[in-house]
C-alpha cells in the first residue's frame, strides 16, 4: 500500500475510544503533571514513602486509563461486524494486550 493510501485509511479508522478522546487526554494530562510532580520531589530531596506514594497514585491513574482503553477496544474491536474472519487474531491481540498490562 503507497503511504498515501496508507495514511488516507489510517485517517478513515475510527478506533473504539474515539469518542471519549478529550477526557482520556485530560486524564492523561493530569497524569503527566503527577509524574512532572515526582520528578520535582526528587529533586526538592523529598521523603522516600512521600515519592512511592506519588508514584502509586500515577501507576493506578495509568492503569485506570488503560483499562479503560482495553474496554473500548473490546466493546468494539470484538464487535460481531468488526471482527469478522479475524476473530482468533483479535482475540489473541486482546490476550497479548491483557499479558501486557499485568
Amino acid at each position: 500500500m503507497s503511504t498515501t493510501k496508507n495514511m488516507a485509511y489510517k485517517a478513515s479508522i475510527k478506533y473504539g475510544y474515539a469518542d471519549k478522546k478529550a477526557p482520556l487526554a485530560r486524564r492523561l494530562s493530569r497524569i503527566e503533571g503527577q509524574v512532572r510532580g515526582v520528578s520535582k520531589m526528587v529533586d526538592g530531596d523529598k521523603y522516600c514513602i512521600d515519592i512511592l506514594t506519588q508514584i502509586t497514585a500515577a501507576q493506578s491513574a495509568l492503569d485506570r486509563v488503560a483499562l479503560e482503553l482495553l474496554a473500548e477496544h473490546t466493546r468494539h474491536c470484538m464487535d460481531n461486524e468488526q471482527v469478522g474472519q479475524d476473530k482468533n487474531q483479535k482475540v489473541d491481540e486482546l490476550v497479548k494486550a491483557v499479558g501486557r498490562m499485568i
